[in-house]
């Protein structure tokens, strides 16, 4: 197959005024279409259906156009994507030009929205799983912050497209239809208001500083498995007026200040007072140290008990039930924690006192243990709603023992 150049096409160049790049010539592979044998439909992205197909063997998704209007789209996200190579990035093995469709990795472990709220049986995650795909996550976005002569900015970070492969164990950044449409698309894309920062759908000037606050709100999520500002519902202006107003997830009882405090940094009103994604890439680097583990598959369960919980022996997770008697949002100088099951963290502090002792005796020193007894047990949902919530309580205390005492500046 051949390498086209497609800077000169005609579809290329109506696009080329929502190109903040210079111009530059397209790089990829012409695949014939022939080549491909569709499958099955697994979903819509910014653009477009995607498909499950077959390509030299191989599995592939497919992203197809499905009108005119779609087009402009089309041309942005193939020219981002041939742009970039990250390992934290869907890779982009070429494209069709008749029918026009790309032709991209296949992620069989789906997007991270349905491993957090899909259809049931859910999986069980770690804490450890949850802070993994936020560093990777950074990762891939700080790539692309640092692409030369300007920055990529993704504009549409949020869990439906971040997709799981490797067992859920590795995330890639998808869609990038909308990565260079600044005022039209984004503030209609009604799907990503719980995820958008005010200054994008305000209309004002924003830099890369609106994905770290798309960040933020992904990694509250993904710690709670609750979806950001579910409960206000309606319309999507109701969350952008919320947000406009000062309204954030509220705080996580039990979570490390390290974490927290990044996490609200993360999700300032004002962009000059969020961290770069090189700062967040930094901070999360040092905090997975405390989180063996995100290395282990995803496990599901066969089948959930009367009670919603699962037997110590079989749980592979460190998670707790959320109560959701108060789930109402708060302002951000007024946010309400979100309490947890007290049994659970007793059972936690019991594990974390006796891995103590033993760590303090062997080494002198504290450190999360690689073991799985050293975390508590997972909770599968429950008959009342999907809440859970990564159990991180204790966990402060012990990054501040390995590091002298001394505080994680964040």
């Amino acid at each position: 197959m051949s390498t086209t150049s497609a800077a000169s096409s005609s579809s290329s160049s109506s696009a080329g005024d929502m190109i903040e790049a210079p111009s530059q010539v397209l790089n990829f592979e012409e695949i014939d279409y022939k080549e491909i044998e569709v499958e099955e439909v697994v979903g819509r992205g910014a653009f477009g259906v995607v498909c499950k197909a077959k390509w030299r063997e191989k599995d592939v998704a497919i992203k197809q156009i499905e009108s005119e209007s779609e087009r402009k789209a089309f041309i942005v996200e193939l020219r981002q994507l041939s742009r970039v190579n990250h390992p934290n990035i869907v890779k982009l093995y070429g494209a069709c030009l008749n029918p026009v469709c790309l032709v991209m990795e296949y992620a069989e472990g789906g997007s991270l929205y349905n491993v957090l709220h899909g259809a049931e049986p859910l999986p069980y995650y770690t804490a450890a799983h949850a802070m993994s795909w936020c560093l990777q996550c950074s990762q891939g976005v700080a790539y692309l912050h640092s692409m030369q002569p300007k920055a990529l900015i993704h504009r549409d970070l949020k869990p439906p497209n971040l997709l799981l492969v490797a067992g859920g164990t590795v995330l890639k950044i998808c869609d990038f239809g909308t990565a260079c449409d600044i005022q039209t698309h984004m503030t209609n894309n009604k799907g990503s208001a719980a995820w958008m920062a005010p200054e994008v759908f305000e209309g004002s000037n924003y830099s890369e500083k609106c994905d770290v606050f798309s960040w933020g709100i992904i990694l509250w999520e993904v710690i709670t498995r609750r979806k950001p500002f579910d409960e206000i519902g309606g319309p999507a202006f109701r969350i952008m007026w919320a947000v406009h107003n000062g309204t954030r997830p509220p705080l996580i009882k039990n979570l490390p200040k390290p974490i927290e405090s990044l996490m609200t940094r993360c999700w300032s009103k004002d962009p000059s007072q969020r961290p770069s994604m090189e700062e967040i890439v930094k901070i999360m680097t040092h905090l997975m140290r405390y989180f063996p583990g995100a290395d282990e598959p995803l496990q599901y369960p066969c089948q959930y008990s009367d009670e919603g919980q699962s037997n110590s022996a079989t749980s592979t997770g460190s998670f707790m039930d959320i109560a959701s008697t108060n789930t109402s949002n708060k302002s951000d100088t007024n946010m309400e924690q979100v309490p947890s099951t007290n049994d659970t963290i007793k059972r936690l502090e019991s594990k974390l006192l006796k891995n103590q002792a033993k760590q303090q005796s062997e080494s002198g020193r504290l450190s999360l243990g690689a073991s799985r007894g050293s975390s508590v047990e997972s909770l599968p949902p429950t008959s009342e709603g999907k809440r859970m919530s990564a159990d991180m309580s204790e966990i402060e205390a012990r990054i501040a023992a390995t590091t002298g005492k001394k505080e994680i500046k964040v």
